[in-house]
């Protein structure tokens, strides 16, 4: 239930909704053949990571920050060529996952916003 003072992290249901979606979300990515190879051999810890990053960002606990320190988004994906072709195959994953899990519409809009925006700030290259 949404209140004037309730976080996105407390009405999707906590740290487990965001494991779900980035389990989903990796499903995905793990068969790319685009934005598979940007990714390590093993996807447990980017999976972590992200999951983490989320639940945090939106209301949950710093473990994020605690464990790996300020998220600087930029610094961390400067090292991966990131296109539009590149960013445009991650939200299309992205927002198939966020379709899969249950979220309120207004939620799951809200999110959808959050990860198109990020992942064009994400952009490095033409």
């Amino acid at each position: 239930m949404m209140t004037p003072d309730s976080t996105l992290f407390e009405r999707v249901g906590g740290r487990d909704f965001f494991v779900r979606l980035i389990e989903r979300f990796y499903e995905s990515v793990a068969v790319d053949p685009v934005l598979r190879p940007i990714y390590p051999e093993d996807l447990e810890p980017p999976k972590a990571h992200l999951a983490g990053f989320l639940a945090q960002y939106w209301g949950g606990p710093p473990q994020y920050t605690a464990e790996r320190g300020p998220p600087r988004l930029r610094m961390r994906h400067a090292p991966f060529a990131i296109g539009q072709e590149e960013r445009d195959i991650w939200v299309r994953h992205m927002r198939a996952a966020l379709e899969s899990v249950d979220v309120s519409a207004e939620d799951a809009a809200q999110l959808s916003e959050y990860f198109e925006d990020t992942a064009t700030f994400l952009m490095n290259r033409p």
